[in-house]
């Protein structure tokens, strides 16, 4: 058994944000990450300026750019009409203006090596968390499955659910998730890049037509490709078959990107769409963040960058509690009270943009035009700044706290 400050459940960039930026205070913390390591094939590996930002300000900002990524300054759209600009991030404030795709394994491993240089650290992998330990109607700690099967106990005087929408813990906490619901589902799968400099002329790139709709994001050498249908609708798509799927595909895809590539249907992965929130993101003992506090859905490529300022929101409130107890419900409650403006509103754009755009093209009823605002945001370049901070930059964005004595990293 283990006693620890704060227990995280969950090595996504929520948790381990949260546990470097803890660590950094002093706290002891303990990380468990369910599988043995970090290369899978993750939805979201945009960074955005907002968590650029923080980085920076922990003096991590420049090493983290040196890792391979692409840089983005341009977010556009191709209908049937032509090609769009959406969000310039080259019109934002500050050093980054652009948005970093890089693989989010490659981000998760870069938090965890830089946390581990704080002495209270510690990430366990193969680290199933499989319950809740409870004392006198409190949460004390977590039970989690170690490499050989069995099972361990870990007591803190925080739990910290970060393990996603399909959270384990909260599912044994009672508190009730309001679901929005979504109209579509994500088949996620890549394609080669040729080399050749050819392909679309957006470091991401939606393709919009009658009833479909492709996401085109650089990661280099391929393009990580999310194909959007009707929520269910992979069913549909299975029963004309592949070579019906694979030749719809290649009549959206841009000059240079080809979809022979794909063999069969295990090289596309399906991505159900949720967009839930829960009515309270706390329990004595236990606080959840990230996805399991908030499912985003895709679009804007958000997630991350939320789930990170959760984080830091989190690190900055309960980091002096932390050190002198047990932390009370009130002060659990703070951190649900800092970051649900951002949450609220961000999950009405995406729902509303959903509804009123994504449900429309996906209905396939009737033929797509441009809408009006794609062809206001091209023919006024200025006011494409506009998106790209609503998604750059987000509602609130977050700083991490000084060390006594430290002098505070920049805030551009």
């Amino acid at each position: 058994m283990t006693e620890v400050d704060c227990c995280i459940a969950g090595g996504g960039p929520a948790g381990m944000v949260l546990g470097l930026l803890l660590a950094r205070q002093g706290r002891s913390v303990v990380v468990l990450e369910k599988h043995g390591d970090f290369l899978r094939d993750f939805r979201g590996d945009t960074v955005h300026p907002s968590t650029l930002r923080l980085l920076d300000e922990l003096g991590l900002a420049e090493e983290f750019l040196r890792l391979p990524h692409q840089e983005v300054t341009t977010l556009g759209v191709t209908t049937d009409d032509g090609s769009y600009a959406v969000a310039d991030f080259g019109r934002l404030p500050g050093r980054f203006p652009f948005l970093a795709l890089v693989p989010q394994w490659d981000l998760l491993d870069f938090l965890a090596e830089r946390a581990r240089r704080h002495p209270g650290f510690e990430l366990r992998m193969d680290a199933e968390v499989v319950g809740l330990l409870r004392e006198d109607g409190r949460v004390t700690g977590v039970r989690h499955r170690a490499p050989g099967g069995e099972e361990r106990e870990v007591r803190a005087r925080l739990t910290v659910a970060a393990d996603g929408r399909t959270s384990t813990l909260r599912g044994e906490t009672g508190l009730r998730l309001r679901d929005f619901g979504a109209p579509m589902d994500v088949l996620w799968f890549r394609l080669p890049q040729a080399g050749t400099g050819s392909g679309p002329s957006f470091g991401g790139a939606g393709r919009i037509t009658q009833g479909r709709m492709l996401v085109l994001i650089d990661r280099g050498d391929y393009w990580q490709c999310a194909y959007l249908v009707p929520k269910g609708g992979f069913a549909a798509l299975q029963a004309a078959g592949f070579e019906a799927f694979r030749a719809d595909l290649a009549r959206l895809l841009p000059d240079g990107v080809a979809a022979r590539t794909l063999r069969g249907w295990d090289d596309v992965r399906v991505l159900g769409v949720r967009v839930d929130r829960l009515t309270r993101w706390h329990v004595p003992g236990l606080l959840l963040i990230g996805d399991a506090a908030h499912a985003m859905s895709p679009i804007g490529g958000v997630g991350i960058n939320l789930a990170v300022q959760d984080a830091a929101a989190a690190a900055r409130l309960l980091a002096g509690p932390l050190g002198t107890g047990v932390v009370p419900p009130r002060v659990l409650a703070r951190v649900r009270r800092r970051r649900l403006l951002p949450t609220v509103v961000t999950q009405f754009v995406q729902r509303q943009v959903q509804t009123r755009v994504l449900g429309r093209i996906l209905a396939g009823d009737r033929p797509v035009g441009t809408p009006r605002v794609l062809r206001l945001l091209d023919r006024h370049p200025r006011l494409q700044g506009l998106p790209a901070r609503a998604v750059g930059i987000g509602v609130l964005p977050e700083h991490a706290s000084p060390l006594p004595g430290a002098e505070v990293g920049s805030r551009r």
